[in-house]
């Protein structure tokens, strides 16, 4: 593997577009340390100390590669366009407009992409919006000075236009690396987030009670989940495909063979985000809410808290769900099997039309039942297994490790394509 990534800086090309994309990251990161305007760093550093995270927009900070509690210019990090792109694909389901621009091609997918984008730019003034207000009261409980001294509506103004910039600012790096760089920019700047927290909260293990056990029965669990989220992330159902042979004038065409891939886990990490952003919502309201009445006491130690049995099961229950319902909506059996249908594809052995349909189907609610269990487990295993150690990072959760997994095997497989395109040995053999 390292003479493959050898390889690929000794190719002129290649070379380019890494540099390119190193480059890009490196910019997103300089960006989480500057403070946004108003925003006194001293104040916030002192407030980080003496309150540490919380639970509070805990998912926000880690995808924003903890710039939220920084309060920088890239406090919201990537997460509004990952909202604004998952609320797009989701209106193709109630608005009839979006499912004919999905099927339009080159052209529809451009117009859903600057509905995306407006959208982003929208969700990033809201949540700017919130996070400027509550900076002070709700976001560092308990600090004894403010994280923006001047509460004035022309500075928080300034503020919440500068957080929403940087927000375009990184939807921009993260297409300019998609078209330019290597891989995926929007997943390369989440995988950037993430694994940039990882040194820090190792530390803070090693640090603690018991550190080197702990630490050594982390990274133990954090490489069993890495190996068994590679496994099934390569994982897929190839179900074959058959084409007829038809003449077109006086060409024959047809006659191949070829299969559809149905991957164990087609939803990703989309049902785990989903499910945190839920659960978030209680916690969020016991945050603002009389901390002596007794539902926001019930609320604190029942739904708030990631360790607890009610917590856990809602948790596992809502990821069931929603990958049932993202996939669903990702995979159409009725389009696949009318597609095969007009080009003369058939399943061996079954009946192209409404038999097709309904054998897709079958297939795909079997291989999402084993899917929703793995993605499932992935998702709690970490936390309950750290929750026994009395650890609480959330950026060793099981949604961390998925990301990085799935971006890293995604980033190399584009590297090795590139590679092999120039008759070069990959990384994967």
């Amino acid at each position: 593997m390292l003479s493959a990534f050898a390889q690929a800086f000794r190719t002129p090309d290649l070379r380019r577009k890494l540099l390119f994309t190193l480059g890009i990251i490196a910019i997103y990161r300089v960006g989480t340390f500057i403070p946004a305007p108003g925003v006194s760093y001293s104040n916030v550093q002192q407030c980080l100390a003496a309150a540490g995270t919380g639970d509070l927009l805990g998912m926000v900070n880690l995808f924003s590669g903890g710039a939220l509690l920084q309060l920088s210019v890239f406090a919201l990090g990537i997460m509004p366009y990952i909202t604004a792109s998952i609320i797009v694909q989701l209106m193709r389901v109630v608005i009839p407009r979006f499912e004919d621009l999905h099927k339009e091609g080159q052209s529809g997918q451009s117009k859903l992409t600057q509905y995306t984008r407006y959208l982003t730019i929208f969700l990033a003034v809201l949540q700017s919006s919130v996070i400027v207000t509550v900076a002070n009261t709700a976001l560092f409980q308990g600090c004894a000075v403010l994280p923006i001294p001047d509460n004035s509506p022309l500075n928080l103004l300034i503020t919440i236009t500068t957080m929403t910039a940087g927000t375009g600012l990184i939807m921009w790096l993260g297409e300019l690396i998609t078209e330019r760089g290597v891989g995926n920019g929007m997943s390369l700047l989440i995988f950037t987030s993430i694994v940039a927290s990882f040194p820090s909260a190792l530390g803070a293990i090693a640090g603690g009670t018991n550190g080197a056990l702990n630490l050594i029965v982390v990274i133990a669990l954090l490489l069993l989940v890495t190996l068994l989220v590679v496994f099934v992330e390569q994982s897929q159902r190839r179900i074959p495909v058959q084409y007829a042979k038809r003449m077109v004038g006086r060409r024959l065409y047809g006659g191949s063979s070829t299969y559809i891939p149905i991957k164990i886990n087609m939803a990703n990490v989309i049902p785990v985000i989903f499910a945190s952003s839920l659960l978030a919502l209680p916690t969020l309201a016991a945050q603002f809410g009389d901390q002596t009445s007794g539902w926001v006491q019930w609320l604190i130690a029942n739904v708030a808290d990631p360790t607890a049995p009610l917590y856990i099961a809602v948790y596992g229950l809502l990821i069931l769900f929603f990958a049932f319902f993202y996939t669903s909506i990702t995979f159409n059996p009725d389009e696949v099997a009318d597609n095969m249908k007009r080009y003369g594809g058939f399943i061996p052995g079954i009946r192209a039309g409404r038999p097709t349909a309904e054998y897709l189907q079958y297939v795909i609610t079997r291989i999402t039942t084993a899917g929703a269990i793995y993605l499932t487990v992935v998702a709690l295993l970490p936390t309950i297994v750290m929750a026994q150690m009395n650890i609480t990072q959330l950026v060793l959760g099981g949604t961390s490790i998925i990301i990085v997994a799935g971006v890293g095997l995604q980033t190399v497989k584009e590297i090795d394509s590139q590679l092999q395109q120039r008759h070069y040995e990959g990384f994967l053999r």
